[in-house]
């Protein structure tokens, strides 16, 4: 503190019980007076305008009520009207949900691939999982082209003959419809027409009279094999399963409204019961087909299971089949995974003309809509089956409600403080009222900076953390000021104590609270726009936090002194069951210290703190902190950067595991809308597949329901069964039920008679049939009975059974799980009570064998009634359409690609995101920026050269990896024609049937770019950095053949890209954004504490804890398992300003302690440095203490968010404030006690030589980095680039 403020702090530490005492007397008069329980009269304290001097302004304006009253009008109008301006006068705050928040989208390598993603989209409507191209209508367009570029060339009379058969040929192109078709819809039409389907164009922009024509939305559901080791979607209780779903979506009261209704459906006659609305595009339409007039429509609206193998031989002939399936299957393998399929919507809506009629409206009606499936959907799950849903407005949709949610822990988290709070400002209402009044305001502030100064539109998803965390970092300065204040009675004047107040505790919160800013604006530098975002916005938080409390709280506590605080004191005086008895200022004292100790040493004991904390002995135990730092920073080193995109929710959650997928499946835009049997088929005739799977049984192929010999002739079976039930009954036991497919009885089992609730027989379903698919196993065990009496028992359940426990599989059948046409209730369940048998009953009393609630082995089961007629099997029931003919080979998988795959560009210039207004999680990417300049058949010579060139490096390049031109129609053959360097033009290795990863882009008969591929020598599974010097590689190569073109040619504005390559910059960016983060931070905690302590021997314990605290968390992080992400990331550089503070404030109580030292103290350095550091753990103890655990508090709501960083986040934040704490309170202690100065006292002058220091210090830094540039030094920077 500075000379001049000495006299206002004489004799402080030595007089202040004495003063404490009689503030207190006169504190309980007033209160007594105000509560009309004495007579004395108390006149009010009169302060006088003083004449000169700042802080004496200061002074009576906190202590002057008016004045106080109007700093804290100003303090909530301020604010108020701030948000108002913002939420009135400028467009609404959005909440940024886009999964590519967490993508470097300014690199130039996303930049690239995103350009070049948008343009196959605009051009072939999907960036799909094997980017499989429209071949047929490129391949016709671009030989087109080629071969009116011959026409011109070939115009001479020698070359008649060729000419005229060039001219026919395009003649009849043109009588194929060759001319370019506008791009497919943005629902992502297939890019393969499948065999049956004619081509429709599905834009977005076509103008159509027929309503819901044309599909705009969609569902996905995703359907993941679960509850086995083999995991195989393919299984007669999974399809049906799935089947039961899809119809669920169909019979959705609303669905006809919205469906997609395109005009192929009109020949499906089954489909006229739904209005002729498109059934899901699925697999089902192979697997559940429906007979009508003689024929076999494959739609997926029959009640009955085809053959499944024969139904997957007859999908698998066609390409569009594996779009269903994961990357496992195959023909020799067919098992999947999962199983896809879409829901289609169609667009205008009725009473619309046109999609773009009112097209806010429509859309805003089908998202109303849809939503309504989201609580269905998720109660779909079974034990086999996984339902996972999405699509752009349910994920959306998710996405919000999951963080609406996850936003109100925050309340749970905010109530708590302010109870804390409540506690510790001596149960004062109105103190903690301002105290958590000026945190809220301030974030009103500070958004209106983010959103109006600084123009952001949106609030990023790791933004909803500063609801937790700044509660708890705000009320710290809250605490601090209060404690300051409350330990500042031995001040008589309330002026001079209230500019104590604003000095030590405005000085200590300044320091921790720019460090704190500091450490949150090192991540404005970040090249991943959530992290940026997130940084911006709480380092504004932070500061306006602390700049409210500053004027807010010293308002409040003079006020409060002046006439709340005498009226609190009465009233609990008054109130001896409710308060305590004590006065308001020094209840939050008896909290948290001891009783009064005896004095020591000759002096006055501290009333806030008397019992000794004990310290860490340095000298005794020097080694101990030494290898606790060396362990810790070698294990942080070891910690590895991500591998993967960050996690944004709960991993067992819907949205994260279809996020997960993303990688799995497509990319952008996933979709397939003419991949189902419906468009790839026509109507089969069933004469010609008369016998069915069933037949083929007949012929001994096995039993349908997988029982143990349960029916010997198979050929016999009918889709009915029959379960006989039967007892076993001794004295003194309950009675056994036997369950069994045979009518015979077995002694000692005796028939069951009915009457009092028993059920002697039951009709079942040996398979699914129609709405009967509910499956219940009947499983039999030994377990715990006697031969003799019974020697077995019987029990039911919906799930597998349990062989743990004893259980063996019997047999199965399939009930109805809600009432149907002649069917009967009946009731199970198993016993609470050994032996735990199962029984099936009429009605309860009879079946109260357990107390559980209903769950898999209790409950109710619809059968069929035994006077309904036994239900015959339909034609499609078990229907093989390949019994007879055969379905031919299965389509050729296209090649899995074990390498990167390379894209050299020509034509595209870049990516505009500047007007990006879609907020999906699977966002909109920008617009394409094409090369105006580009022409094809000027630069054909040069690209060919080109790719020969590449194609050649086998370093960059697998043998046979070059894929220079899209398949079809052998367009090398014809380009040859055209410039002798397009002669042997290298051909891929791509199996019989595979598509090349080449594309070219047509627009208004003009080649627009073309795109060359390259399977790389990268493989995927290697680290980003190994990767790193791959993309260099390629860079290099490529703008070396690139310079080798003329000086005005446009192919040197080519370049090349690799999905690949975005996710290696990203981890690469983001561990070096979080270096650069961690050293900023560090740099200025560094300058704020050296201009703060003015002393290097006080400096150095500051950083050594801050170095202890750093490594131990990051320690803590390494041994999770965790890796260097998005949020770690930011965590790193959070972790040096937050670790500061508590440190800060330790230090600032040694430099306080120091100005009262006692003579007897002073002679002795050693003795003098223990009793400063004692007396600054009594000074600042309950303060940091407090602070610690209300910050503890505040994040602990954000380990059971869903979404991922929240959680992850809230536990590096609480990790990291436990250390703190713990460090110092031991280390930094211990520390202070051994090599802090024990005589130094601050002054200005040793403040203005610390700040020449650090001036000084910035100065050589700077001069060392010239030096190193000047030499030929490259100092890497955080967006990836070199300085």
């Amino acid at each position: 503190m500075d000379t001049e403020d000495d006299p206002l702090l004489q004799d402080a530490w030595l007089e202040e019980e004495d003063e404490d005492v009689a503030f207190s007397s006169r504190k309980r008069c007033e209160g007594a007076l105000l509560c009309g329980k004495s007579p004395c009269r108390v006149r009010p304290l009169c302060v006088t305008l003083p004449m000169s001097g700042f802080w004496n302004i200061v002074g009576w304006v906190f202590t002057n009520p008016y004045c106080a009253g109007f700093i804290l009008f100003l303090g909530c109008a301020i604010p108020a009207v701030l948000a108002v301006v913002m939420f009135l006068h400028y467009p609404a705050l959005d909440i940024d949900i886009s999964y590519n928040a967490f993508e470097i989208r300014n690199h130039e390598s996303s930049q690239r691939f995103d350009a070049l993603a948008l343009a196959l989209k605009s051009q072939f409507g999907s960036w799909g999982r094997n980017r499989r191209d429209l071949a047929d209508f490129t391949s016709e367009t671009l030989q087109r082209l080629i071969f009116e570029q011959l026409q011109q060339l070939h115009l001479n009379a020698s070359h008649l003959g060729v000419s005229a058969r060039v001219r026919r040929s395009p003649a009849e192109g043109r009588g194929s419809s060759l001319q370019p078709q506008p791009h497919p819809s943005t629902a992502n039409q297939s890019s393969r027409v499948g065999r049956g389907a004619p081509r429709w164009d599905y834009s977005s922009t076509y103008i159509s009279a027929n309503t819901q024509t044309h599909a705009h939305w969609r569902i996905e559901l995703i359907f993941l094999a679960r509850g086995d080791s083999e995991n195989n979607i393919f299984t007669t209780e999974r399809l049906v399963t799935i089947h039961e779903v899809e119809r669920k979506i169909m019979d959705h009261p609303r669905f006809r409204e919205f469906c997609w209704k395109p005009h192929e459906v009109l020949k499906d006659l089954p489909l006229g019961s739904y209005s002729y609305c498109s059934p899901p595009s699925s697999l089902m339409t192979y697997f559940f087909p429906t007979e009508r007039g003689g024929k076999i429509y494959y739609d997926g609206m029959g009640q009955d299971l085809a053959d499944i193998q024969g139904s997957l031989e007859l999908a698998m002939t066609h390409p569009e089949f594996y779009w269903y399936v994961d990357e496992g299957l195959s023909a020799e393998n067919k098992k999947s995974s999962l199983l896809r399929s879409e829901i289609l919507f169609g667009a205008p809506l009725p009473n619309y003309y046109s999609v773009e009629d009112r097209w806010e409206e429509q859309r805003r009606k089908f998202q109303n809509f849809v939503i309504t499936y989201v609580a269905m959907l998720a109660k779909q799950s079974t034990s086999k089956v996984q339902v996972l849903y999405g699509g752009t407005d349910l994920f959306d949709y998710e996405v919000r409600r999951t963080f609406n949610n996850d936003m109100l822990l925050a309340f749970i988290s905010s109530s708590c403080i302010a109870v804390l709070v409540y506690i510790l400002t001596s149960c004062s209402v109105f103190l903690s009222f301002f105290g958590i009044a000026s945190i809220g305001l301030s974030c009103l502030v500070a958004l209106f900076l983010y959103h109006v100064v600084f123009g952001i539109q949106y609030l990023g998803i790791l933004n909803g953390v500063a609801a937790f965390v700044i509660v708890g970092i705000g009320v710290d300065d809250v605490f601090v000021f209060i404690n300051t204040y409350r330990q500042a009675t031995h001040l008589k004047d309330l002026r001079l104590r209230m500019i104590h107040t604003i000095q030590t505790a405005g000085k200590a919160t300044f320091f921790t609270s720019l460090t704190t800013a500091a450490a949150y604006a090192a991540n404005i530098f970040s090249q991943i726009p959530a992290v940026h975002d997130f940084g911006l916005f709480m380092s504004l938080i932070v500061s306006c936090c602390w700049v409210a409390v500053l004027f807010t709280m010293p308002a409040a506590l003079g006020i409060w002194t002046l006439y709340v605080s005498p009226l609190e004191s009465s009233c609990q005086a008054s109130c001896s069951q409710k308060c305590t008895k004590k006065s308001a200022l020094h209840l939050a004292e008896d909290l948290f210290i001891a009783s009064a100790a005896p004095s020591r040493a000759g002096r006055e004991t501290l009333p806030y703190l008397d019992d000794d904390i004990p310290l860490l002995s340095v000298e005794e135990e020097p080694g101990l902190f030494l290898l606790v730092l060396l362990l810790s920073i070698f294990f942080a080193s070891r910690l590895h950067p991500a591998s993967r995109a960050p996690v944004l929710f709960r991993p067992d959650t819907n949205i994260q595991v279809l996020l997960d997928l993303k990688y799995n499946l497509s990319a952008e835009g996933i979709s397939c809308i003419t991949c189902s049997g419906l468009f790839q088929e026509k109507p089969h005739s069933l004469q010609n597949n008369i016998r069915t799977s069933l037949e083929k049984k007949k012929r001994g192929s096995g039993s349908p329901w997988g029982s143990k010999g349960s029916m010997s002739d198979a050929g016999q079976q009918e889709l009915q069964g029959t379960v006989y039930i039967s007892k076993s009954r001794s004295k003194g036991r309950p009675a056994i039920y036997r369950f069994s497919l045979n009518a015979s009885v077995p002694a000692p089992w005796q028939m069951v008679s009915p009457g009092d609730g028993e059920v002697p027989s039951f009709q079942v379903y040996r398979v699914p049939f129609g709405n009967f698919t509910r499956k219940l196993t009947a499983c039999v065990s030994t377990v715990g009975l006697l031969k003799q009496m019974s020697p077995r028992k019987w029990m039911m359940t919906t799930l597998s059974c349990d062989t743990k426990r004893g259980w063996k599989f019997d047999f199965s059948f399939y009930v109805a799980s809600k009432e149907q046409q002649r069917t009967r209730k009946l009731y199970f369940a198993q016993s609470h009570k050994p032996p735990y048998h199962g029984r099936v009953c009429v009605a309860p009393p009879g079946c109260l064998l357990s107390s559980s609630p209903d769950g898999p082995t209790k409950g109710i089961l619809y059968v069929p009634s035994e006077k309904a007629p036994k239900a015959k099997p339909s034609a499609t029931s078990g229907f093989n359409p390949c019994m007879n003919t055969g379905c031919g080979k299965p389509a050729v998988r296209p090649l899995v690609d074990t390498g990167a795959m390379v894209f050299v560009v020509f034509g595209i210039r870049g990516v505009n995101r500047t007007r990006r207004q879609d907020n999906h999680v699977l966002g909109d990417m920008g617009s394409v920026i094409y090369d105006d300049s580009f022409d094809l058949f000027k630069e054909i010579g040069n690209l060919c050269r080109l790719c020969k060139a590449i194609a050649s490096n086998s370093e960059l390049v697998k043998p046979g990896g070059a894929q220079c031109l899209p398949s079809g129609y052998s367009i090398s053959s014809f380009l040859q024609m055209l410039h002798p360097e397009c002669k042997n033009i290298p051909e891929p290795n791509l199996l019989p049937g595979q598509l090349s990863h080449g594309a070219v882009g047509v627009k208004d008969g003009k080649v627009q770019w073309i795109s060359m591929a390259f399977e790389s020598t990268t493989y995927k599974g290697k680290s980003s950095f190994q990767t790193y010097a791959d993309y260099l590689k390629w860079e290099t190569f490529l703008q070396q053949q690139l310079q080798l073109f003329p000086e005005g040619s446009a192919l040197r504005h080519g370049f090349q890209t690799c999905e690949h390559w975005k996710q290696i910059f990203m981890e690469i960016i983001g561990v070096q954004s979080a270096l650069y983060g961690l050293v900023l931070s560090l740099v200025i905690c560094v300058a704020a504490v050296a201009v703060f302590t003015t002393h290097i021997l006080l400096l150095l314990p500051v950083l050594l804890s801050i170095l202890g605290v750093v490594c131990l968390v990051v320690t803590i992080m390494y041994w999770c398992g965790w890796e260097m992400g998005a949020v770690e990331a930011i965590s790193l550089s959070i972790l040096v300003g937050s670790s500061v503070d508590y440190c800060v404030h330790l230090v600032e109580g040694y430099l306080l302690a120091g100005e009262n030292l006692p003579l007897q103290q002073a002679e002795d350095p050693t003795a003098c440095r223990q009793w400063r550091t004692l007396e600054a753990v009594r000074h600042v103890g309950v303060a940091i203490v407090s602070s610690a655990t209300t910050t503890l508090i505040a994040t602990v709501p954000l380990f059971f968010c869903i979404i991922a960083p929240f959680a992850k986040f809230g536990k590096i934040v609480a990790l990291n404030t436990g250390v703190s704490i713990l460090y110092t309170l031991t280390v930094s202690t211990a520390l202070l006690s051994t090599m802090a100065p024990g005589t130094f006292t601050r002054s200005s002058t040793s403040c203005l030589k610390a700040l020449l220091a650090v001036l000084l210090a910035g100065l050589l830094a700077l001069c060392i980095c010239l030096a190193l540039l000047k030499s030929g030094f490259k100092i890497p920077l955080p967006n990836g680039t070199a300085l």
